[in-house]
């Protein structure tokens, strides 16, 4: 009888251990699962430029690092000095891959050159995401950047208003070979319309205040004819306005362009810009960081993703929507 007592003491014994083991295990692998989605996920970004005088990239920064505290992503941000140098920027490219991060974030300087490393990325099983520009192959799990044919296209139609029959354009452009800079010229003749022959000369000023302030004092000394330019983007308006400006012709030549730095608002106001149509680089970024941990956590992601973009002109700029988009330092876009 003491014998069999026993053997249930121990066959007892041998179950409540073996359900401990169990429970045990299970908790682990629970635990470790857990853990395992809880890792915070290494994301690189590449924008085509650091430089804090910009508006559109320190905007764009602010909002995917916002979105990296949020969603817990281990963000890093490398990139150059210059929008020009395709080369420096396949090289920080290549040493991201070295990292072995789990997303790179790219906003490509060229639409071709960039193309063999972007490649590179994706065959070393890294995730891809486009920001900004695209490239000739499509690679990217997605892409998240302004229409920028619909934006030159409003642009082109705001300038339209402007325009007397005969009146000169000249279009002081960024990175030759750029996708948004092909784009939103496009997108600016067809905005044009039937105005779009008057345009008498382009130039590109490497996204440069320098080079856009130089080479459109050039262009007013070939064209003095010239009534109306149109910056591509913020360098290049900005740099545009300012050589406006120090010729006296304020008023007088009509500038328009793109993005909303401080200085861009105040030459609006100012009456130096009559229009400038703003893209939304915080949500931009922001967005980019967030199809980026969708992509990670095998959620649904949108292949191509608009941020947006917005004609602000004098007449409308002080509306309360506007002044949020024109200082979006809460990040409400």
């Amino acid at each position: 009888m003491m014998k069999k007592n026993r053997y249930k003491e121990i066959r007892a014994g041998v179950l409540i251990s073996g359900v401990l083991a169990v429970i045990f295990l299970t908790m682990f692998f629970l635990w470790n699962s857990q853990n395992h989605e809880q890792r915070a996920y290494k994301v690189i970004l590449i924008p085509k430029v650091i430089d804090n005088t910009n508006g559109f990239w320190t905007s764009l920064t602010e909002g995917a690092q916002l979105g990296a505290a949020e969603l817990n992503i281990d963000l890093e941000v490398v990139g150059g000095s210059s929008e020009e140098d395709v080369e420096g920027q396949i090289q920080y490219i290549k040493e991201s891959i070295q990292k072995k991060p789990d997303a790179i974030i790219v906003a490509p300087c060229s639409y071709s050159e960039t193309s063999n490393a972007l490649q590179d990325v994706v065959d070393n099983d890294i995730r891809l995401v486009l920001i900004d520009s695209v490239i000739d192959r499509d690679i990217a799990e997605s892409t998240v950047s302004t229409d920028n044919y619909v934006a030159g296209k409003e642009l082109g139609e705001f300038t339209k208003t402007l325009l007397a029959k005969d009146m000169q354009i000249g279009i002081v452009a960024h990175v030759k070979g750029a996708s948004t800079a092909i784009e939103r010229e496009n997108g600016m003749r067809a905005g044009l319309g039937k105005y779009e022959h008057q345009v008498v000369d382009i130039v590109f000023s490497g996204s440069s205040y320098d080079k856009a302030y130089s080479l459109t004092k050039d262009m007013m000394e070939k064209h003095p004819k010239i009534k109306v330019i149109m910056g591509t983007n913020e360098y290049s308006a900005v740099g545009a306005a300012r050589a406006i400006e120090d010729l006296g012709l304020t008023g007088k030549v009509k500038v328009v362009g793109f993005d909303n730095s401080i200085e861009e608002i105040q030459m609006l106001e100012a009456g130096v810009f009559q229009g400038i149509i703003i893209q939304k680089p915080f949500n931009m970024g922001y967005l980019s960081i967030q199809q980026a941990a969708k992509i990670l956590g095998g959620q649904p992601i949108e292949k191509k993703l608009d941020s947006g973009s917005k004609m602000i002109t004098k007449k409308n700029m002080y509306e309360e929507e506007n002044q949020r988009l024109l200082y979006p330092f809460t990040g409400q876009q």
